[in-house]
């Protein structure tokens, strides 16, 4: 039997949209000089709606998004997307980090900082406006982000809830 590998299988794609929000390096300061450390916020979706956030840190710059990227992926929230934009206004907060989420018409593209971008481009958000308020830290400004997304109704909930149809309520 003639040991042959599988080269006509197609490279898989991944399905998941990985970005990298932030890079920070640390030192510590030893008996032999200065120690270096790692850590990265990372944002992982599938622009179908799914989107998570993970922090990592190591002594190695890969190993930090490595770390970063699992837990992303581990923390995967659902966020309602209709037409490439969100249902409804919503204010999201943690510690002194607020972000404002708006729907937008279509075409208007996403207007919000880097970080929020990130989110929004990895949840497959298209039309989007955002102002960011307070604190600007990267991790802060993320987790106000996913607690705007998780405070957000679903249109088949709302229904639900009322007792009412989808059609009942779009007319």
């Amino acid at each position: 039997m003639e040991h042959q590998k599988n080269f006509d299988r197609e490279p898989k794609e991944k399905e998941f949209v990985e970005k990298l929000v932030r890079l920070n390096r640390t030192a510590k300061t030893v008996k032999g000089g200065r120690r270096m450390s790692f850590s990265a916020l990372t944002v992982v979706g599938d622009q179908k709606g799914r989107v998570g956030y993970g922090f990592g840190k190591a002594n190695d710059v890969t190993e930090a998004i490595k770390k970063s990227l699992d837990r992303a992926k581990r923390n995967l929230i659902v966020m309602p997307v209709k037409n490439g934009t969100l249902p409804h206004e919503v204010l999201g907060k943690y510690k002194s980090s607020s972000v404002l989420l708006k729907p937008a018409c279509p075409g208007t593209g996403i207007i919000a900082g880097g970080v929020v971008r990130a989110v929004m481009d990895a949840a497959g958000a298209t039309d989007i406006i955002s102002k960011s308020i307070g604190s600007s830290a990267a991790v802060n400004v993320v987790r106000a982000t996913f607690d705007a997304i998780a405070q957000m109704m679903d249109a088949r909930a709302v229904a639900q809830n009322r007792g009412k149809t989808l059609k009942e309520m779009w007319g």
